[in-house]
């Protein structure tokens, strides 16, 4: 089996997250933009630690999604280019997420 089409590639989550938005929302912004959040996303577990290989079997039970969607809402609004609606934000947090879940489900 080649796992490298189940590692975490950004043109595949971007897809995988429009797919997971109501249409309305994913049509309000582009590629960048969502790009935007799932970067945000990363430098969070990277703050956290859940990207260390020590960390990776006990991550899912420590990351706090609440927390994490408050990290982004909070870095989105200080971002002067980029506007989105702290609603928005909540649903490709949410999507970005299904899709980690999903790239689990092939391991």
């Amino acid at each position: 089996m080649d796992t490298n089409q189940y590692s975490f590639d950004e043109d595949n989550a971007v897809r995988f997250i429009r797919a997971e938005l109501p249409p309305a929302v994913s049509d309000k912004y582009d590629d960048d933009d969502i790009l935007c959040v799932v970067d945000v996303i990363w430098d969070y577990y990277e703050k956290k630690g859940f990207l260390s290989l020590n960390d990776m079997e006990t991550e899912e039970e420590q990351l706090d999604v609440d927390d994490l969607t408050k990290y982004v809402k909070k870095e989105i609004k200080n971002d002067e280019e980029l506007i989105m609606d702290p609603k928005d934000i909540e649903l490709v947090v949410k999507a970005e997420l299904d899709y980690e879940e999903s790239l689990e489900n092939f391991i």
